[in-house]
């Protein structure tokens, strides 16, 4: 290691001191023997992500919410618009009680580079409001690529009132980059975080110090189990989960025809005018276009092999498919949702009889088209 990386901290790059615990770039004596060596501010953010990994089932979840309603707060909530529906927390506005919701939209990076942002803002509002959310703001924003974070800062400081503020996100939707962020914009941290337990249960938060002794609380992740993403091995999960802007793949398909996504689901369109459907998922997942009368022989004879990912020994892991008949109505642009792995656009408005085979329990849902 050369000097100037040893005078430089190897987390965020800021020059080392020991001279000010509450500026940047202190380091403690003993972090002086580690390689790389890190500021106290890095080392607690990396160790507060290894503690923050802890995850709730929905119980669980709800209980913790419940709290937050019999308190003043401002509630941050999470979502991933590549699984909007399934990253939702549902009944989120009976738990949070009068408190303002500010709904940051994650991963629109993902999306393709021509995309209308004020229709996808409308698109979430109308959607948030049919869930019974009240939303004061809808902030669009990337945690990969750094977009529209100062917007979700400006909004903490707009709403928060001198109150505490809630952080809450399903598992998979960028919740503690959102959280390091906030850690380190408000983090001259003389403070410590902590970590501390609501009355009566057994649920983890972590509480980041602001100036005016109001805390911002970090709420574990709650596990879906209707996500795919949640139900894949790990390896599966960085191949369903999309690293970059989707590629729409577009389809021609006359009725009778069927598309497999790996072995992860299928797609039937079971009657209806030629018509063209569009792709919304990761690149990793192949596709493959195959007769709908031949598609029930070919999963038995082929799943996990030629139609992978899975592998057939991650495939046994998985529930077995479940179909789902979808009628399309004349006349309506809409998606068709498979939660955790994407979405298929029906470009044509003739209407259309389709199924979808996905794991049993994952979310299938017909939705207004968002692009």
């Amino acid at each position: 290691m050369n000097e100037e990386e040893m005078n430089h901290c190897g987390g965020c790059g800021a020059k080392l001191q020991q001279e000010d615990p509450s500026a940047t770039g202190y380091v403690p004596e003993e972090a002086l023997q580690k390689e790389p060596i890190i500021c106290q501010r890095c080392f607690r953010i990396k160790h507060y992500n290894e503690a923050s990994s802890v995850t709730l089932n929905q119980d669980d979840f709800l209980k913790l919410l419940g709290h937050i309603g019999h308190k003043e707060a401002l509630v941050i909530n999470i979502v991933d618009i590549f699984d909007f529906e399934g990253s939702l927390i549902s009944g989120l506005a009976r738990f949070v009680g009068g408190n303002p919701i500010v709904l940051v939209v994650n991963k629109i990076d993902l999306l393709p580079k021509v995309t209308n942002w004020n229709r996808i803002v409308n698109w979430v509002r109308r959607l948030a409001k049919e869930q019974g959310l009240k939303v004061v703001e809808v902030v669009l924003c990337s945690a990969k690529k750094n977009i529209g974070f100062d917007r979700v800062i400006q909004a903490v400081e707009q709403y928060r009132d001198g109150k505490d503020v809630y952080v809450v996100g399903a598992t998979n939707v960028g919740k503690s980059t959102l959280i390091n962020r906030l850690i380190s914009d408000y983090s001259d941290l003389e403070a410590e975080l902590t970590t501390s337990h609501y009355p009566g249960t057994t649920l983890g938060t972590v509480e980041i110090p602001l100036d005016d002794g109001r805390n911002i609380i970090d709420t574990p992740g709650i596990v879906y189990q209707h996500r795919l993403t949640e139900l894949v091995s790990k390896k599966d999960l960085g191949k369903i989960m999309p690293g970059k802007p989707l590629k729409p793949m577009v389809y021609q398909l006359n009725e009778g025809q069927t598309l497999f996504f790996g072995s992860f689901a299928r797609f039937d369109f079971v009657r209806g005018a030629r018509q063209s459907f569009t792709i919304y998922a990761s690149n990793a997942v192949p596709l493959h276009r195959t007769k709908l009368e031949k598609a029930d022989e070919l999963y038995a004879n082929h799943k996990g092999v030629m139609l992978a990912p899975p592998s057939e020994k991650d495939l046994l892991e998985l529930p077995p498919l479940a179909k789902h008949t979808l009628h399309i109505q004349k006349g309506k642009s809409v998606d068709v949702l498979i939660s955790g792995l994407g979405w298929i656009k029906v470009n044509s408005e003739a209407g259309a009889e389709l199924a979808v085979h996905a794991p049993k329990g994952v979310k299938i849902i017909q939705r207004d088209s968002l692009i």
